[in-house]
């Protein structure tokens, strides 16, 4: 047994299925913990490098990140916590150490999309891909020029929303506190909380307004996907996220706009912060037959084509797609797509701009990685990430409109349709 395979069975962590959803030590002498941890690092980094697929069988292939070292020289890590164990004064928690050290080694990618996320934390991460959680209703990310978290999207209806946050607003204090330098993963929470509690944000907006917002915390429990007819004739789809429950329903509500004969539809995607991309293939699908919905590159290489698949069923029928700052990731998928096949024209405001693709890497203590594998290009060849898509038509929407409820987007957008 060589020495990988015996890191490996000292870590009893065996993994699961990999899933595809725009994934402590003693100091001093070697002892057995210190052997754990060793294999810990170096499993995390080379699942991060690509060099471990955990799969339904756990194989080593040759490292997709180029130029990364075989293995680490963990002498200094040993060295910090023994001066810690020697000399801090209070307790020190080991499965906070080994959860530490694991989310330190997914961050220090300098990506914000790759995490590690613990048990606690990959249950509030499912629960809010699924749309059932306790919270304010707000999707986060993080500005890596500036280290600041930010909002992606409030969804529509839901208190961040209904409290005034917008798209691309900076989170400068979380309850008082500096919410400088933390992970996505810590900021949500501390916002997160108990029904009919508050938290108060400070916010940046445009670098310019210093606001302080604060917002009861709320049961979040919304369906990705909400349909009707407007003005007697023109179909509409609001997906608020692309989940596991979104192409069915969004199949049903164009089978039902199709046998209505509808004269042209409206794709909301404003707000949504993305998603499954399987999801977003598949909805996009509705619109394309046999056409490319986007591709995925390493090192500017293509490694796969994702097309079009099944009944086009809304296939030539008009189509608006409604974009803002908070459509991301597999709502940037889908609008692209449909922009770049002729199948559809966009209004609003520039997406969000993210352009890489994550899979997660499950393992049977519940916690998993989520891990940057790729960037994703537009059927033209186009990669958003950090630019957006802009719309054809641009039409903002002003702090006025917000709280009056008038949506001018909408109205164009159904006043084209309708010619």
């Amino acid at each position: 047994m060589c020495w990988r395979e015996l890191i490996i069975a000292l870590l009893k962590i065996p993994a699961s299925h990999t899933d595809e959803k725009e994934k402590r030590f003693s100091g001093g002498r070697v002892t057995k913990m210190i052997v754990v941890v060793v294999a810990i690092f170096w499993l995390g980094l080379s699942v991060g490098q690509g060099k471990i697929t955990i799969g339904r069988d756990a194989i080593f292939k040759k490292p997709v990140s180029k130029g990364s070292p075989n293995n680490l020289d963990y002498t200094e890590v040993e060295m910090i916590y023994d001066s810690l164990r020697q000399n801090f004064d209070g307790k020190l928690d080991a499965a906070k150490l080994m959860d530490g050290l694991k989310e330190g080694l997914a961050k220090s990618a300098g990506d914000p999309y790759t995490q590690y996320f613990n048990p606690k934390e990959a249950k509030e991460f499912n629960e809010q891909l699924t749309g059932s959680f306790t919270g304010i209703g707000a999707e986060l990310s993080k500005d890596t020029t500036t280290n600041a978290i930010i909002v992606v999207s409030p969804i529509s209806g839901f208190p961040a929303d209904k409290a005034g946050l917008r798209p691309k607003d900076v989170i400068a204090e979380i309850d008082g506190k500096s919410a400088y330098d933390l992970s996505i993963s810590d900021a949500v929470s501390k916002i997160r909380g108990e029904k009919g509690t508050t938290v108060k944000l400070r916010i940046i907006r445009d670098g310019k307004q210093d606001l302080t917002i604060e917002i009861v915390r709320d049961e979040i429990t919304i369906p990705s996907v909400t349909s009707k007819t407007l003005d007697g004739n023109v179909g509409y789809i609001k997906i608020a996220r692309f989940s596991e429950d979104t192409v069915e329903l969004t199949r049903k509500a164009a089978d039902k706009f199709k046998s209505d004969n509808v004269k042209g539809i409206v794709l909301d995607v404003r707000g949504d912060p993305g998603g499954l991309l399987d999801a977003a293939v598949s909805v996009s699908s509705l619109w394309l037959e046999n056409k490319t919905v986007l591709t995925e590159r390493r090192d500017g290489v293509v490694i796969r084509t994702y097309s079009s698949r099944g009944e086009p069923t809304l296939k030539n029928i008009p189509t608006i797609v409604l974009i803002d700052a908070g459509s991301a990731s597999a709502s940037e998928i889908t609008a692209g797509a449909l922009r770049d096949n002729n199948a559809a024209k966009l209004v609003g405001v520039k997406s969000f701009g993210k352009g890489s693709v994550q899979q997660i890497v499950r393992y049977n203590n519940d916690s998993f990685l989520k891990v940057t594998i790729a960037r994703w290009y537009t059927p033209a060849g186009k990669n958003i990430d950090k630019e957006g898509i802009s719309p054809d038509t641009e039409i903002k929407r002003s702090d006025e409109d917000y709280k009056s409820g008038n949506d001018p987007q909408l109205d164009f957008a159904l006043t084209q349709l309708k010619k």
